[in-house]
């Protein structure tokens, strides 16, 4: 329960600091393109692999790490997670995983956000 209660603090911060970096940089940058988006998926990404390398050579209870990377970081951006374990599967020589594992997720989840427009299209028409 203790460790819910973590996650969940960690999630409210995350979501709340996405909605408001993410706002902040599209008024700025003016345009069509997601800088706002791409912005915060940099941010996790570099801070998980920050906190990655930290927890590895640091004692942190595992509040504070479920806090930061399940909850903060999970509601920042779930771009850190999947940046974070395509790294560790080169880091432990699985090349062909992590390969696929980019190029599924790109493929792939470009394919089903297009079947998630087509499907929307449809249910609407009928």
């Amino acid at each position: 329960m203790k460790q819910m209660l973590f996650i969940a603090l960690g999630g409210s911060i995350g979501a709340l600091a996405r909605f408001g970096i993410a706002k902040f940089v599209n008024q700025i940058s003016g345009g069509v393109f997601p800088w706002g988006t791409m912005t915060v998926n940099f941010i996790g990404l570099f801070v998980i692999g920050f906190l990655y390398e930290l927890f590895e050579k640091t004692l942190v209870p595992s509040e504070i790490r479920l806090f930061l990377t399940v909850g903060f970081l999970g509601a920042l951006t779930t771009f850190s997670t999947y940046g974070m374990e395509t790294i560790t599967l080169f880091r432990n020589g699985q090349y062909g995983a992590a390969l696929l594992n980019i190029v599924l997720s790109n493929v792939v989840g470009m394919v089903l956000v297009v079947a998630g427009i087509i499907v929307a299209r449809v249910m609407i028409k009928v």
